[in-house]
């Protein structure tokens, strides 16, 4: 009787060890699954080609959706842009991992004449060297003048890649069709409405000739890239 009751007693307590053991290893696989969703928001952000950049002002729902970012930050870039500066969209992404790769397909054009020096390092792949030349040829009278001069320490294809991160604003009563048309979104069309009410003898009479034809956040947008001269 005594053997039966030990035996019995044994065989519960084996039982008992095992399903804590699987109760345990379950939590950790749990555990796991949730680190690496936190640590992985860009992950399937290979979808995109390597050569667009899209521009976070603009860039649709579905864009969005092919970097790998959460619905809730998608829904919060596309509610709070326009951004006027990419530290603006950066301060959003804080809790972002591996920011830097997600920057190669997402970002807020810069202005090359009025960026600090260090916040050029946002753009991927920029280290402090380029980054002092960027600034060391300020102030740029036209993104081919960017290209000219940068394209004397990177090659061709290089160049055409930053220029997808920054942008030379225009003055608006001076600047040609063609400076025009080189601004962030800025298509055959819109720069064609821009020349159209030449000359301008404020910003607020550019904002109320070009806001017929845009909403009120992309003339927001479009303000941040002229200028007037005083």
């Amino acid at each position: 009787m005594n053997i039966k009751f030990l035996l019995s007693f044994l065989a519960i307590s084996v039982s008992s060890i095992v399903l804590v053991s699987c109760q345990s290893q379950e939590t950790e696989t749990v555990n796991q699954k949730t680190v690496v969703t936190e640590e992985a928001p860009v992950e399937s952000i290979e979808k995109i080609d390597s050569n667009v950049v899209f521009n976070a002002n603009l860039a649709s729902q579905e864009d969005l959706k092919l970097t790998g970012l959460s619905s809730e930050l998608i829904e919060e870039i596309l509610t709070k842009r326009p951004f006027l500066t990419m530290n603006s969209l950066d301060s959003l992404l804080k809790g972002v991992a591996n920011k830097e790769e997600l920057y190669r397909h997402l970002f807020v054009p810069i202005n090359l004449n009025t960026t600090p020096e260090s916040d050029f390092l946002l753009i991927p792949g920029v280290g402090k060297k380029m980054a002092h030349e960027f600034e060391e040829y300020r102030p740029y009278q036209s993104i081919k003048q960017f290209s000219k001069e940068i394209g004397k320490y990177v090659d061709e294809e290089e160049v055409a890649r930053y220029e997808n991160y920054v942008f030379v604003p225009v003055e608006l009563n001076s600047a040609s069709e063609e400076d025009i048309k080189a601004l962030p979104g800025i298509g055959e069309k819109m720069a064609h409405e821009f020349e159209e009410y030449r000359p301008y003898s404020s910003m607020k009479q550019f904002e109320k000739e070009i806001g017929k034809y845009v909403d009120d956040r992309e003339l927001k947008r479009m303000s941040r890239l002229v200028y007037l001269k005083k």
